[in-house]
């Protein structure tokens, strides 16, 4: 079986291409939806300049792998996968993602970029577990990691306050044997 590690039918991951790439994830930090749905942190706004210093603290950073989530047929960056906070010792590291434009979610591209990125941390990273963090009223991520096979391992009670209301935020964990196992 010749299978590509960075390409899927709908997408691929790739570098960032920080004079780009910065202005459309700018674009991203303006829409609310988008930000609760990554992060129970207070929303705030970033500028092409902030996305910019970003992106060169990640380069910086020897734990993590940051990749551009490109569309395969014009090749516009859509979204991100992150595989950060790489224990090497402990072959332990945190994911996250996120797809940014709200034209673009929902058909499948999170989907492919997960399986792609589980690939890579567990079959080329060789690590043994990966964490991944999801609030209580995320329901796609939520949905997405437990079909991807992650469980939950930590539900931190009424954790979070948002538009009135308490939320559970939730910790998903997988192992590379659970990974193996329902990829074979």
């Amino acid at each position: 079986m010749n299978t590509q590690l960075f390409e899927g039918e709908l997408i691929r991951l790739g570098a960032i291409d920080a004079e780009h790439d910065a202005e459309i994830e700018s674009k991203w930090t303006h829409d609310s939806d988008y930000l609760r749905a990554l992060s129970a942190d207070p929303m705030r706004a970033l500028s092409p300049n902030q996305i910019k210093k970003k992106y060169e603290e990640m380069i910086k950073n020897e734990r993590q792998y940051h990749f551009a989530i490109r569309a395969r047929d014009d090749d516009r960056m859509i979204g991100f996968i992150r595989i950060s906070g790489i224990e090497w010792t402990n072959g332990i590291a945190w994911l996250s993602f996120g797809i940014g434009d709200a034209a673009e979610r929902g058909k499948g591209y999170a989907r492919e970029a997960l399986r792609l990125a589980l690939a890579y941390a567990f079959g080329e990273l060789n690590l043994y577990r990966l964490t991944a963090i999801a609030p209580e009223y995320n329901a796609r991520a939520r949905h997405l990691l437990e079909c991807a096979g992650f469980v939950i391992e930590v539900r931190r009670r009424q954790a979070i306050a948002r538009d009135g209301k308490r939320w559970d935020l939730l910790a998903y964990g997988m192992l590379r044997e659970e990974w193996v196992k329902g990829n074979s």
